[in-house]
């Protein structure tokens, strides 16, 4: 199966160690940079991760990348922290990085700490990057936009398990709106300028569904921390509930608990379930674009990221949102009403929001 053919969706019975590791990074919004392990089984599957973070490691322009980043982050772990790094791990390409990460022992820690540098270096420079093309937000979202609607309309086409696929770009009323109604009110907190909404047959198409993304439309790493809401699964007991599920519990690298993630949008009714995470997502510009770059941008390679909001339902939680409320009808009254108050007494009158509690 080649990396771009649809392939087939992975029941929870089918789900690797690696796989539930990074399902639950997403439902919590970890830092992938916190994790001490990979569960990388072989390059095959390491050239599968770093294809989802749009690079083609069979060219050589995206091998010399790879290694270029992986230079820089040696010699800055050595410059400024004197970290000790075996030769034989310096000469390792970037798959072997990533299977030798998931090992034991020392040149297991000095893999992981140097993949921790390049997730970072990467993402600095593809940031960098975005800010040096000839481009507008709107053509660099169409390019995020083509991208998803490639991935979802192939799962679609597949009779993968979504009964609703909704994209689009927030309006400029919307952000309005929405930044008034925020204690930071600054455009950089603005994360779904560009947000998708995709909705399941059941609660248990969800996860499945999850992991094919990150597969394929989203690495698990680049999920903004801090920015999950996870008010549909209770992380343990869904495991505990299914067999092959709870023999991998004990595996995984830190402590399961069995809280939700709650959203911290003071607007939201506290029956709202949903799965909701923001992305950096990253996109590879096409060649047309990169020779319109400065000549000091193609060193940056040519993946830039850019930030995407993503919400994951199933279609009986849907129904159940839509009473009362819960409902975006009912969202969007509050809001306007908080907003309205602002704008009048600014912070006289601050609005009163009952606390959220997971039903």
């Amino acid at each position: 199966m080649t990396y771009d053919t649809v392939g087939s969706l992975k029941g929870l019975d089918e789900f690797s160690l690696m796989d539930l590791e990074a399902v639950r990074l997403i439902l919590r919004g970890d830092s992938v940079v916190d994790w001490h392990r990979l569960h990388v089984r072989d390059e095959e599957e390491a050239r599968t991760l770093l294809r989802a973070q749009e690079f083609r490691p069979e060219e050589p322009a995206d091998r010399a990348r790879l290694e270029a980043i992986k230079n820089e982050a040696i010699a800055y772990l050595r410059r400024h922290f004197e970290f000790p790094i075996p030769k034989p791990v310096a000469r390792l390409s970037v798959e072997e990085m990533l299977v030798l990460a998931s090992g034991k022992g020392h040149r297991q820690l000095c893999a992981c700490t140097i993949l921790k540098a390049m997730h970072i270096i990467h993402h600095l420079e593809g940031r960098e990057l975005l800010f040096s093309i000839p481009m507008s937000d709107q053509e660099v979202f169409h390019l995020v936009e083509e991208k998803v609607y490639r991935i979802v309309g192939g799962m679609l086409a597949a009779g993968f398990p979504i009964t609703e696929f909704i994209g689009g770009r927030k309006n400029k009323d919307s952000l309005y709106t929405k930044l008034l109604s925020k204690t930071d009110t600054t455009a950089a907190a603005i994360y779904d300028k560009l947000r998708f909404r995709i909705v399941t047959r059941e609660a248990d198409d969800i996860l499945p569904v999850l992991l094919y993304l990150s597969e394929r439309l989203f690495p698990f790493n680049y999920v903004v921390p801090g920015q999950s809401t996870n008010t549909i699964f209770h992380f343990r007991s869904y495991c505990e509930r299914h067999p092959f599920l709870r023999m991998l519990l004990r595996e995984l690298q830190a402590g399961v608990d069995d809280g939700l993630t709650l959203s911290n949008n003071t607007f939201s009714d506290q029956s709202y379930r949903v799965i909701h995470f923001v992305v950096d997502l990253p996109v590879r510009l096409p060649p047309e674009i990169m020779e319109l770059a400065p000549p000091a941008a193609w060193a940056l390679g040519p993946i830039v990221f850019v930030l995407c909001e993503f919400q994951l339902i199933d279609r009986e939680t849907e129904a159940a949102n839509e009473l009362g409320d819960a409902s975006h009808a009912k969202y969007k009254e509050r809001q306007k009403v908080a907003v309205m108050r602002r704008l009048k007494l600014g912070g006289r009158a601050p609005a009163r929001v009952p606390p959220k509690r997971p039903r």
